[in-house]
Parts: C-alpha cells; sequence; structure tokens
C-alpha cells in the first residue's frame, strides 16, 4: 500500500508542476502575440496614411499666406473684442472669431506641413499696429472700429476663398477653402446683424 502511494503522489506533484508551466507559457505566448499584432497592425495604419509632399504653386502659397495671416488677425482682435467690447453681441462674436480662426489656422498649417511654406507665428509689423492701436479703444468706439473692420474682412475674405474653391490648383486646399466658405459666410451674417442692431 506504501509502495503504490507514493508513486501516485509523485504523479500529482509532477501534474500539478506541469500544469503551472503550462498556464505560464500560455500566457506568454498570448501577450507576444498580442504585442506582435498590434505592432503589425499599427505599422500598417502609419504606411497606408499618406503624406503629401508636394510643393504648393506660387498662387495656392499666396492664398496659404493670406488666410493664414487674416486667421490670426481675427484671433487678435477677437481677443480685444473680448476685452475692450462695449456690447455684449460683440464680445460674443469676438469669443466666435477666436474659436473659429483659431481651428481654421490649425487645419491650415496641418495641411501644408512639409509643403515648402512655412507660416509665421506672428503678425508683420503693419498688422501688429493695428492690433495694437485697437487695444487703446473701448467700449462704442472700439464696437464702431471692429465691426466695420470684420465687415470689410470677411467681405475680401469669402472673395478670396471662392477663388481658391473654384479654381486653385492644389486639391486639399480646394476643399479646405470650400469646407471653411460656410463659416465665414455665418461670421458676415452675424457681424451684418449685430452692424445694424446698432443703427
Amino acid at each position: 500500500m506504501k509502495k503504490f502511494s507514493i508513486p501516485f503522489a509523485t504523479i500529482l506533484l509532477a501534474a500539478a508542476v506541469w500544469s503551472c508551466s503550462d498556464n505560464t507559457n500560455y500566457g506568454s505566448d498570448v501577450s507576444d502575440d498580442t504585442l506582435s499584432t498590434t505592432t503589425t497592425d499599427t505599422t500598417n495604419a502609419m504606411q497606408t496614411t499618406p503624406v503629401n509632399t508636394t510643393p504648393l504653386s506660387r498662387e495656392d502659397s499666396l492664398f496659404v499666406m493670406e488666410a493664414a495671416m487674416g486667421s490670426m488677425m481675427e484671433v487678435e482682435a477677437g481677443n480685444l473684442a473680448q476685452q475692450n467690447g462695449g456690447s455684449q453681441r460683440v464680445k460674443n462674436f469676438g469669443a466666435m472669431m477666436v474659436r473659429d480662426h483659431s481651428q481654421a489656422n490649425n487645419e491650415l498649417k496641418t495641411l501644408v506641413t512639409g509643403r515648402g511654406i512655412m507660416i509665421p507665428d506672428s503678425l508683420p509689423a503693419d498688422k501688429r499696429k493695428h492690433i495694437e492701436a485697437m487695444g487703446k479703444m473701448k467700449g462704442k468706439s472700439f464696437d464702431s472700429h471692429y465691426i466695420s473692420m470684420m465687415k470689410d474682412d470677411h467681405k475680401k475674405d469669402i472673395s478670396k476663398f471662392e477663388k481658391q474653391a473654384s479654381s486653385g490648383t492644389d486639391a486639399q486646399l480646394k476643399d479646405w477653402a470650400t469646407k471653411t466658405l460656410p463659416v465665414l459666410k455665418m461670421h458676415r451674417d452675424s457681424v451684418e446683424a449685430i452692424s445694424k442692431a446698432k443703427n
């Protein structure tokens, strides 16, 4: 009886050790497979995302610079409107300018990265002087100047964006201009409504 029980205990012990060893290996195999699959999927995703590095034409580059400078100016002026504006509608319009034109400029920067054009991070000297002069205006004086400026700017912007959307040479820029146009037109309508309410 004793001779039988010793081998049986040994068999049980060996089975337990084998079982633990098998589970450890299995878990390791699953982790390795999962890591391998994830890495492969990520690599494939990166390889299938095309990056456009085609240099822009002179006309498209000019549009990009004008659009970028225009949006930067709208953001700067919008920040001032929230601080110096006399009416709540002007302050709210300024906040909308900051939000929408910041987003538009971020999209534009992403679109032209690696395409032979560098968008500056600050306004040129003449526009900077204009912003500094506006910073000295307050209340109704600020509102009158700002609303007049916004009406004029958006009229010009819409014309440029319509031209780019219809006759630009770069497909991605044309798409971006087409997508941005309704936002600019909404801005124009909003500023027209504010202007009429003042009169």
